[in-house]
C-alpha cells in the first residue's frame, strides 16, 4: 500500500477524534498581513503531485453520474474525507455544474473540525493555494462581512489545520474551465440558533451568479449497515429543504441508539445554514445526486465506515425569458455557424471541429436543450434530433445534434456528403424550464410540458398542440400515459414544467453559404 493511502487510511480513523471543544473568550481578528493560505492535507487527504491529483480526479469524473435536473444549480452539497473514500461523492456533486459557466463569487462554507468559534471565521488574509494553483479569495467582501457582523471574524487557526474546504477547491478547479474567486468560510459553532444568524446575514449573496458550496461527510463510525440506514434518514431530512426535519432526522439517528455513531453529519451547521437560507423558496429544489459510504471503496471495512453523501440545489427562477431577451440574432447566427460548421467538418472530413467561442454570450454557454432539424431545398425532412436536459453548454449541444441529425436518425440514411451544402439548417432551442403550480399558467401551443413523477418523466414540444389540435387536459393525460408512463391522469400530482421553443432557420435568418 503506497504512503498516500496508508496515511489516507489513518486519517479517516483519526480526524474526528481531534476535534476541539475550547470555548476560550477571542478578541475579533482582522488579517494583519497577506500570505496565502497553504495546502495543509495535500499529500495525505489528496496526492500532492499535481499529475497524480489530475488523473485521479479525471477518474472520478468519468465515473460520476450525470443527474437528471432542471434550473440553476445554486449550490451543491459534497463531502470532505480523503479522495479515496469519499472522491468518487464529490465529484458526482461538482460534475452537476456548466463547466463553461463564469461565477461572480463561490461561497465555500464548511464547519471547523478543530476550533471553536461564536459564530464563523473568513479567510482575509490573501489566496488559497493547492497542488492545482491559486485560488483568488475576495477579501473586499471577506472584509467586509466581517465588519458587519459581530459573528464573523479572521481566527487564523480555523482555517491553518482544517481540510473541509481545502479538499473542495481542487475539484471544482479541474472541473471548472474559467477562473473562479471564493469566500471561505468556517463555522465554529454547534448552535442552530447562530447558524440561523449567519444564514441571514449571507442570504443577499444567494442569487443567481453565485454558488455555494456546503461542506460535510455524513455518519461517522457505525457499521456499514446502519450508516446506510441513518444515513439515509438524513438525506431524506436535507432533500426536504426543511431546517426542523434536519434537526429532527440528527435527533431521531442519536437516539436510536446506532453502536459507534459519533455524528449523523459532521457539517450539519453549514447544511443547516443552507437550508435556512433557502427556507419558503418555492423555486428552490434539493435533490440527491449519489450516496457512498467508506465501506463501498477497496480500502474501507464494513465495521467502522463514515457516509457521503452529493446534494445539489438548484434555482427554476421566475417567468421565461422572452425570446428577444433569451436569444440574440447574434446569438442564433452564432448557433446557426456552429452546426453549419459541424456538419462541413463531420460528414465530409469525419472529424468533430474545434469551435471559438471568443466572443459568445452567456447564453450559449449555459446548458441548454435544443434539437437540430435538417431540410432538404424542397422542404423535405432529413434528420432531427434532440436534446431536452443537457449537462453541455448550449453550443455543444448545437454541435452534437447537428451530428445526430445528419447520421443517427434512424428514419433516414446518413447523409452523404454531396448533400451538405443543399441542406437547410433549422434549430429549435428550449427556454429555461419554469416550475408551475396550477394548469392555469400552462397555455397550450405556446408551452411545451415537462412533468416528473416518482423518476420517470416526459415531455411533449409546444408544437405537438397545432399537430394533435387536442384540448389542454388531452395533451397532459398524453404526455403523462404515453411519454412519462404514470398514467392518464398522473400529470395532477407530478412535479409540472413549461418552456417554450425558439425556432429559426439559416433560410429564415438570410444567411449566405
Amino acid at each position: 500500500m503506497s504512503n498516500f493511502l496508508k496515511i489516507s487510511l489513518f486519517l479517516l480513523i483519526q480526524v474526528m477524534s481531534v476535534v476541539s471543544c475550547n470555548s476560550q473568550n477571542r478578541t475579533k481578528m482582522k488579517a494583519t498581513a497577506l500570505h496565502n493560505r497553504q495546502p495543509a492535507v495535500a499529500g495525505s487527504f489528496y496526492p500532492a503531485d499535481p499529475a497524480e491529483l489530475t488523473a485521479m480526479l479525471k477518474t472520478f469524473f468519468d465515473k460520476a453520474p450525470v443527474a437528471e435536473h432542471t434550473g440553476e444549480i445554486a449550490a451543491v452539497i459534497s463531502p470532505h474525507a480523503g479522495y479515496v473514500f469519499s472522491g468518487q461523492v464529490a465529484a458526482a456533486s461538482y460534475k452537476q455544474l456548466p463547466r463553461d459557466k463564469t461565477y461572480d463569487r463561490i461561497f465555500l462554507i464548511g464547519t471547523s473540525h478543530y476550533v471553536h468559534l461564536h459564530g464563523a471565521s473568513i479567510y482575509n488574509a490573501g489566496n488559497y493555494e493547492t497542488p492545482l494553483g491559486e485560488v483568488k479569495v475576495d477579501m473586499e467582501l471577506a472584509d467586509k462581512l466581517i465588519g458587519e457582523y459581530s459573528f464573523f471574524e479572521f481566527e487564523p487557526s480555523a482555517h491553518s489545520r482544517e481540510h473541509s474546504l481545502e479538499v473542495q477547491l481542487p475539484f471544482l478547479q479541474y472541473w471548472l474551465k474559467k477562473d473562479f474567486t471564493i469566500v471561505p468560510i468556517i463555522l465554529g459553532t454547534q448552535d442552530p440558533a447562530m447558524a440561523r444568524k449567519i444564514a441571514k446575514a449571507l442570504k443577499p449573496y444567494f442569487k443567481p451568479g453565485n454558488l455555494f458550496v456546503i461542506s460535510t461527510d455524513l455518519s461517522h463510525y457505525p457499521t456499514y449497515d446502519h450508516a446506510r440506514t441513518a444515513d439515509e434518514h438524513t438525506l431524506e431530512a436535507v432533500v426536504s429543504g426543511k431546517p426542523s426535519r434536519l434537526l429532527q432526522a440528527l435527533r431521531d439517528n442519536e437516539e436510536r441508539g446506532y453502536p459507534n455513531l459519533l455524528t449523523s453529519m459532521c457539517g450539519w451547521p453549514g447544511v443547516l445554514a443552507l437550508m435556512d437560507i433557502t427556507e419558503g423558496e418555492k423555486d428552490i429544489h434539493y435533490q440527491k445526486v449519489l450516496y457512498m459510504n467508506s465501506g463501498d471503496t477497496p480500502y474501507g471495512d464494513h465495521q467502522r465506515v463514515v457516509g457521503y453523501g452529493s446534494v445539489i440545489v438548484t434555482r427554476q427562477g421566475g417567468d421565461p425569458p422572452e425570446e428577444g431577451d433569451y436569444l440574440t440574432r447574434k446569438d442564433k447566427l452564432d448557433l446557426l455557424h456552429v452546426a453549419r460548421q459541424t456538419l462541413e467538418e463531420r460528414v465530409k472530413h469525419g472529424h468533430l471541429p474545434e469551435i471559438d467561442t471568443t466572443g459568445f454570450s452567456e447564453n450559449l454557454l449555459r446548458p441548454a436543450g435544443a434539437f437540430v432539424t435538417l431540410h432538404t431545398q424542397d422542404g423535405q425532412l432529413r434528420g432531427c434530433i434532440g436534446r431536452f436536459l443537457p449537462d453541455e453548454p448550449l453550443y455543444l449541444v448545437v454541435r452534437d445534434m447537428a451530428v445526430a441529425a445528419a447520421l443517427q436518425d434512424y428514419r433516414f440514411p446518413p447523409v452523404t456528403p454531396g448533400e451538405v451544402d443543399d441542406l437547410d439548417v433549422e434549430i429549435s432551442v428550449l427556454t429555461p424550464l419554469k416550475r408551475i403550480h396550477s394548469i392555469k399558467e400552462f397555455k397550450l401551443g405556446r408551452d411545451g410540458i415537462y412533468m416528473v413523477k416518482n423518476g420517470r418523466s416526459g415531455t411533449f414540444l409546444p408544437q405537438v398542440a397545432d399537430d394533435t389540435h387536442w384540448t389542454k387536459e388531452e395533451f397532459l393525460g398524453h404526455c403523462a400515459r404515453d411519454k412519462a408512463g404514470i398514467g392518464w391522469d398522473g400529470w395532477k400530482d407530478a412535479e409540472l414544467y413549461t418552456y417554450q421553443a425558439i425556432v429559426f432557420s439559416e433560410k429564415e435568418m438570410g444567411v449566405n453559404r
